[in-house]
């Protein structure tokens, strides 16, 4: 990391011209690829941001020109120094046909399953182990951890700016079902099991069934669900006098129990199909 640091260093304080740039992002691209840098990481149980490697990615988006891509049976305009990977047998992802897309500088494991359409954005990071179902996304910088589930038509948020803004961080483990949402910051840490249509941003009130309380926001004024919690959708009545007296409530997500060995043998069927 500190190679490509420093390359980057001398980029900003310097006054390159567009081939240094060029060499830059491609060095960058690659560290990226490989696992060796990432917008975030875990330090003593707390995510931090590379701020850096944010601000590579929009250095590419800034000098990059508008490219034509060939693509199939049409083409694609995006800008020259972000196009899309190729993969090879030598990495062990399967990936099916069918309209998925793994974008360079975005790093995906050896062993992880896509299932079309499915779309891993730029300075994504997706672990071991992992299965993305269709029709979901890895937006940019988001981290993926180890055995994570991603469900068919699950969204896990990009955050690309601003530059010192937490991606979205899905830790080991975790099982999101089918048609969730996670966005701005938010943390899943590790094991915890989102239900099927669960929303989560960072202004989204989650209640603590086991607790009677709602979750407090982390220093990043984001959520974070805790290791284990199993969460389902739900609502709560709106405080206000109109609101009572109509009966109005509002989406709420729910942690309805934390994860024990029923919830684990019914994710672990997922097993038999790997």
């Amino acid at each position: 990391m500190e190679k490509v640091k420093k390359l980057f260093e001398k980029i900003i304080n310097g006054n390159p011209n567009r081939e240094e740039i060029k060499n830059y992002i491609g060095i960058f691209l690659d560290a990226l690829e490989k696992g060796e840098i990432r917008s975030a990481e875990k330090v003593n149980n707390e995510w931090v941001v590379n701020f850096f490697v944010k601000e590579s990615i929009l250095l590419g988006f800034k000098y990059g020109k508008l490219k034509l891509i060939k693509g199939g049976y049409t083409n694609f305009m995006d800008k020259e120094f972000y196009p899309l990977q190729n993969k090879s047998l030598k990495s062990s992802v399967r990936m099916l046909p069918g309209g998925s897309a793994i974008r360079r500088g975005s790093y995906v494991a050896d062993g992880t399953v896509i299932i079309p359409p499915s779309y891993v954005n730029i300075g994504a990071f997706v672990d071991t182990g992992c299965m993305l179902d269709s029709h979901s996304l890895v937006g940019s910088c988001a981290q993926i951890g180890k055995n994570v589930h991603l469900s068919a038509a699950s969204q896990i948020g990009g955050v690309l700016e601003p530059i010192g803004a937490l991606p979205v961080i899905i830790e080991d483990n975790v099982f999101i079902g089918g048609n969730c949402g996670i966005y701005e910051g938010t943390i899943v840490r590790e094991k915890a099991v989102i239900g099927t249509g669960v929303i989560i941003n960072a202004s989204t009130p989650v209640f603590d069934n086991t607790t009677g309380k709602f979750l407090e926001k982390n220093k990043n004024n984001t959520n974070e669900i805790p290791a284990g919690a199993v969460v389902v959708s739900g609502s709560r009545l709106l405080s206000s006098k109109s609101g009572r007296e109509n009966g109005i409530s509002i989406y709420c997500p729910v942690i309805i129990k934390y994860r024990d060995e029923k919830t684990g043998t019914s994710i672990n069927l997922e097993e038999l199909l790997r």
